[in-house]
């Protein structure tokens, strides 16, 4: 509630200050441990490094396609060379500049056109973090009606990850669940699956396979803004 309630206070200052971006994201990490943010294609206003509690407020260009996912666990070696357990983009730098994360990663995927914004969270190339979308009012359009819902997957996947799909760091812990069909390299394993449907069942909002249309991809428009909770619970 107190998240919330700082997601809408800080959208009404950047109006009576006004602050103008195309369309406002607010991030917060909610997880215990340091977050580093990215995006493809890049947007130059994402701070890369968030601590816990920490707040980002991002503004999104109109129109913009792409995909926000954040990297865990990120290091930097004697050599200077930056690298994450999950969604690390090889390049050796703290800015991603676009370049597309490595495996397992949970996406948060977006198509802003004239303030309409489809989004979702995909599990097509695996989970590494519970997320949460929750649009700030707006109305859906494009074959839905009604308020935009909220979109996450916060139920705990390691629970469920099959030993064929953990992704595990150099210490051999759990690091994230791969989805199938990035691993087992059998087209079966790109549609719906014995797999996909255990993602299913404890994320029933996101999309775990390619192709995957239940739910349906939502379209909202005219929300204030976007909050975007890494770790909502």
């Amino acid at each position: 509630m107190a998240s919330k309630l700082l997601f809408n206070l800080l959208a009404i200052l950047m109006l009576i200050t006004g602050g103008s971006s195309d369309l406002t994201f607010f991030i917060e990490n909610n997880c215990l441990n340091t977050l580093w943010l990215a995006s493809s294609p890049s947007n130059g206003d994402l701070n890369p490094e968030n601590g816990p509690g920490t707040l980002e407020v991002l503004s999104m260009p109109d129109p913009w396609s792409g995909s926000i996912w954040a990297r865990t666990k990120c290091t930097t070696n004697e050599t200077g060379y930056f690298s994450c357990e999950t969604g690390d983009c090889g390049s050796g730098a703290r800015d991603c500049h676009g370049a597309p994360p490595t495996n397992p990663i949970t996406l948060l995927n977006f198509n802003i056109n004239s303030n309409a914004v489809s989004y979702e969270v995909s599990l097509i190339h695996g989970h590494n973090l519970a997320v949460r979308i929750e649009p700030d009012g707006g109305n859906l359009v494009g074959g839905g009606s009604g308020p935009c819902p909220v979109v996450d997957c916060v139920q705990d996947i390691s629970n469920i990850c099959p030993s064929t799909l953990v992704a595990l760091n150099r210490n051999g812990a759990y690091a994230g669940c791969n989805n199938p069909c990035d691993v087992l390299k059998d087209p079966k394993f790109c549609g719906p699956n014995e797999y996909s449907s255990r993602f299913k069942e404890l994320c029933n909002l996101a999309h775990t396979y390619p192709g995957d249309n239940n739910p349906p991809l939502y379209k909202c428009n005219g929300a204030n803004s976007y909050n975007i909770t890494l770790c909502p619970l």
